[in-house]
């Protein structure tokens, strides 16, 4: 499990050499406004740095970025050799991929991200701390941060099956349930042999089971599938109720039907 990322933090006030501070390279590939780092540059040489850039010690005269990346890029463009940095106490230090999850959360919550951002900091954080840290540090709900978590977010080798083998649903649903890739890979490869529908239920399956073996999982969708079907005429109250459902645990409304009556008939 991963540490928490936002603990109490401590820290000293320092004055460092520029050209110690790394940016981790995650935070050099994403793009800064140009206008936006010269105003804050102008603002900083009017009204005086209000607000330091944390470090941590990463080695011996080398420094860790932790946040205020846009602060930094406008220090540098003042032409700046040494700037005050507030730098965390030993005991209060953050592991790398802590570190690189609460610097991107700050610049979600000072920047506008557009969809493709946005995305992408949803699957870095979800990887890093979990989907429900994510969803709770971005402020978001969880089917929220699922949508974010869609076909976009998936990694190519998992893409290289659609449309000719997976859907995008199918491709979408697998790596939702199953994050890590090699795995998820690996289920795909089993399933493409399967008709569309079929594959459907085996989806739906693990979901709610990730963790059980292939040939289990085939065999309760081959069950489902045999399960004889029938038509519900509900009024528009349980309609929606049904449908909050559904929402709420990520399902399609006739599997939330399905489970709902399953879980009914189990009990008689």
């Amino acid at each position: 499990m991963a540490r928490r990322y936002n603990p109490p933090i401590s820290y000293r006030l320092r004055v460092i050499p520029v050209k110690q501070i790394k940016v981790w390279r995650d935070a050099q590939a994403r793009k800064l406004d140009r206008e936006g780092i010269t105003d804050l540059a102008r603002s900083i040489k009017n009204e005086g740095l209000q607000n330091p850039p944390m470090v941590q010690k990463e080695s011996k005269d080398s420094y860790l970025l932790m946040s205020g990346q846009r602060r930094f890029a406008a220090l540098k463009r003042l032409g700046a050799k040494k700037i005050p940095v507030l730098l965390l106490t030993q005991n209060t230090k953050y592991d790398l991929e802590n570190a690189k999850a609460a610097s991107m959360i700050e610049n979600l919550h000072r920047n506008k991200m557009d969809m493709k951002d946005m995305t992408a900091a949803c699957v870095f954080l979800a990887e890093s701390v979990g989907k429900g840290k994510a969803a709770q540090s971005l402020g978001i709900s969880m089917q929220t941060l699922k949508k974010y978590l869609g076909f976009a977010a998936v990694p190519e080798r998992l893409k290289q099956y659609v449309p000719k083998e997976l859907s995008r649903d199918d491709a979408t649903k697998l790596y939702q349930t199953i994050p890590n890739i090699s795995k998820a890979v690996n289920i795909a490869e089993k399933i493409i042999l399967l008709d569309q529908r079929l594959r459907k239920k085996y989806l739906n399956f693990l979901a709610k089971s990730p963790k059980s073996p292939h040939l289990k999982l085939l065999k309760k969708a081959k069950l489902g599938m045999l399960q004889q079907k029938i038509t519900l005429e509900l009024n528009k109250s349980n309609a929606r109720k049904l449908r909050s459902l559904a929402i709420k645990n990520d399902m399609d409304v006739s599997d939330m039907a399905d489970e709902i009556i399953s879980k009914y008939l189990k009990r008689k």
